[in-house]
């Protein structure tokens, strides 16, 4: 393994834009995908297969490439916090909700970050909130709750609760994670800590799964198996990578805000493959978070002219 211990440059804001809507379209259809999963595989046992083979992906890529090494002793901290909140808990929480709540509102609800991440960027991270960004964030909230429609939303049913609170949970976690990446001094590349990250949340994952579900109630399938397929080298090693990426070359706010956009690739997604009606409220929160999108990345792009070359900008990397 390499012993290169050299700081880790990020990604040019334009490339990691370009990785941010690949991501979008990539776990956007991974929503109903997920759903068809769950009901072949238990959802605790299912993360654990999914951290599993994105890990086994990344160690293979990192290998040809020959740039696997040790997270260094300064990157361990981002190790456990990606690791073990944005992948284990998300995901367990996720699972858990999906199998009460259908995947588009899933998806919603799972990408309420900004509600946690923006206050806090502000608050803690010194970033700014000007006039198009701060209504990108008002349009953007507004769509979430047009989607989520409360006084359509059956407040009587237990599991109906007990899923939307475990979704919130899990977008709570995430941002945690959001706030940390942009902060942490990254020795290792992403791309390098990325399969440890998954090695850590795997173990526990498979660890809960086998002491509370039935594994011999899983359904081997040709179809289960290109839902993991899907899962673990695309929605997995593929996109944790670049969400972190992401995350450390935008403002965590920007960040947060454009993957609302996820949840509208999710419910278009989740409409086409699944069915799950489409209706003129759905179709108006959509039309508000992706306006809302466009107005905080054309706010950043705004501030990144004006500061014309005051800053070189970052080396790409991984």
């Amino acid at each position: 393994m390499s012993s290169n211990t050299a700081p880790s440059t990020a990604l040019s804001p334009a490339a990691a834009r370009l990785l941010l809507v690949g991501v979008v379209v990539l776990w956007g259809v991974n929503w109903p995908v997920m759903k068809v999963g769950l009901q072949s595989m238990p959802p605790v046992w299912f993360a654990a297969a999914r951290m599993t083979l994105g890990a086994a992906s990344l160690f293979a890529v990192l290998a040809v490439l020959g740039r696997l090494k040790l997270p260094t002793r300064r990157d361990l901290a981002v190790v456990f916090t990606v690791g073990g909140l944005q992948m284990a808990a998300f995901l367990v929480l996720v699972n858990f909700a999906l199998e009460h709540v259908g995947a588009g509102r899933s998806a919603v609800l799972a990408y309420t970050t900004p509600l946690w991440v923006t206050p806090a960027a502000v608050l803690f991270l010194g970033e700014t909130m000007n006039r198009r960004k701060l209504l990108g964030l008002c349009l953007g909230l507004g769509g979430v709750a047009v989607l989520f429609n409360p006084l359509g939303f059956d407040w009587t049913s237990r599991a109906a609760l007990t899923g939307n609170a475990l979704l919130l949970a899990a977008a709570f976690s995430w941002s945690l994670a959001i706030l940390h990446v942009r902060v942490h001094e990254w020795e290792s590349s992403p791309l390098q800590l990325a399969p440890w990250q998954m090695v850590l949340a795997a173990p526990p994952l498979a660890a809960l799964s086998w002491f509370t579900e039935d594994w011999s109630a899983i359904a081997w399938s040709g179809g289960l198996g290109a839902i993991l397929a899907y899962n673990g080298p695309l929605a997995t090693a593929f996109c944790f990578w670049a969400v972190v990426s992401v995350n450390r070359a935008l403002p965590a706010t920007t960040t947060s805000l454009s993957l609302l956009a996820v949840p509208v690739a999710g419910v278009l997604a989740s409409a086409l493959f699944l069915g799950e009606p489409t209706t003129p409220t759905l179709l108006g929160g959509l039309a508000l978070i992706l306006c809302g999108t466009v107005l905080v990345n054309l706010a950043d792009l705004r501030g990144g002219r004006a500061a014309g070359g005051r800053d070189a900008p970052p080396t790409p990397n991984d």
